[in-house]
């Protein structure tokens, strides 16, 4: 059995300091969605996520894999956007098991018009607070810890 190790006091206060302010940026951007746009960050993504897409479609599990979420925890977001007519969902024509969840326009529209609102939240929340090294240092710390979790 290998022996725990532990964190010291820097990697404490430093891994304490990550999970507030990721905790804080989330909650602020999830609020400023909500208020302005009436949807949640998680259906925000979603939306992206197809609208880059080409045709504005994707595999549900392409989508759940680019949205980090979990195949049924996709299901139940793309029911709510489809009540809402921003999705539609079609079959695979060559896997009987398999969908696409294509963005409408008017989910496209909506996206659009939710698009400034949501910069502005990112910018406030993230970059205004930081200069030209602090964000060229958190986009390289980021992609690291992405690259060693996927």
């Amino acid at each position: 059995m290998t022996e725990t190790r532990w964190l010291n006091a820097d990697e404490q206060r430093t891994w304490r300091a990550y999970l507030n302010s990721h905790r804080l940026v989330l909650d602020a951007i999830d609020a400023q969605l909500r208020r302005d746009s009436g949807m949640p960050q998680a259906y925000y993504e979603i939306l992206v996520q197809l609208s880059e897409a080409p045709e504005r479609t994707l595999r549900m599990a392409e989508l759940a894999d680019a949205t980090c979420v979990s195949a049924s925890r996709l299901s139940h977001a793309v029911t709510r956007l489809q009540e809402r007519g921003w999705v539609r969902r079609e079959d695979c024509p060559t896997d009987r098991r398999g969908q696409f969840a294509v963005l409408t326009d008017e989910g496209y529209a909506v996206l659009a018009a939710a698009a400034p609102g949501h910069v502005g939240a990112v910018r406030g929340a993230i970059f205004d607070a930081l200069d030209a090294e602090q964000v060229r240092r958190l986009d390289e710390i980021s992609q690291t810890l992405a690259r060693r979790l996927t």
